[in-house]
């Protein structure tokens, strides 16, 4: 007999090392499809500066709205591999309950991260593969299947804000199209500088008149 009355063909010590093994694999998948999104923004972002030299602003806009989609692609992806680092953790706090209690535990944590994976489709297969193992295990409990999230995402790039855009357009263009955002119009500490300027002259007439009154008090 297995956990809570079920049989089962693997003891918990070893699917917990199963899994693990898995997310960590999954891991390496989502590295690798960063570093390709980033690899093709660099494409993206080069044929825009040969666009922008020639002028063609409807071309670099369409070529912006591919950049600002490749960027907020990594950040999901990016998410998704802190998501699949809290399962990893929470797994290796399993280990230590099997050695401790002898079996497995239910995990909130686990339980919200991996409803977030199974959204990914970059991971999605794996994950709603170990979601159900995780079910039979009793760490984590039904999830509900939500498959609108992609697109969504899609429809909000197809209506990025043209302030994002002309921001991408000022970034690669370095200021030949676009517009500076509005953090970066102003230097930082740069009214903090103006407003000590006058309390500096202040110490420095202050301590030229102090100057003064010693030379007097020698010559005196």
């Amino acid at each position: 007999m297995g956990l809570f009355g079920k049989s089962q063909d693997k003891n918990p010590k070893d699917m917990v090392n199963e899994w693990a093994h898995k997310l960590r694999k999954e891991g390496y998948q989502i590295d690798r499809q960063v570093r390709a999104i980033q690899r093709e923004e660099e494409k993206v972002k080069k044929t825009l500066k040969e666009a922008a030299k020639k002028g063609d602003k409807d071309v670099c806009k369409i070529l912006a709205k591919e950049v600002i989609r490749a960027r907020k692609a990594c950040q999901k992806l990016h998410t998704s591999k802190a998501h699949l680092n809290s399962v990893t953790l929470q797994m290796k706090n399993q280990l230590a309950t099997i050695r401790v209690a002898g079996s497995l535990s239910k995990s909130t944590e686990v339980m919200q991260a991996m409803q977030a994976l199974v959204k990914v489709p970059e991971v999605a297969t794996t994950m709603r593969d170990l979601s159900k193992e995780m079910m039979k295990a009793g760490i984590i409990e039904e999830m509900m299947d939500e498959t609108m999230d992609s697109m969504e995402d899609s429809e909000e790039v197809e209506e990025a804000a043209d302030e994002e855009v002309d921001k991408i357009l000022w970034e690669v263009t370095a200021g030949q199209m676009g517009r500076a955002p509005d953090v970066i119009t102003e230097i930082p500490g740069a009214s903090a500088s103006k407003e000590e300027e006058p309390a500096e002259e202040l110490s420095d007439d202050n301590e030229l008149e102090e100057m003064k009154n010693r030379l007097q008090s020698l010559r005196s």
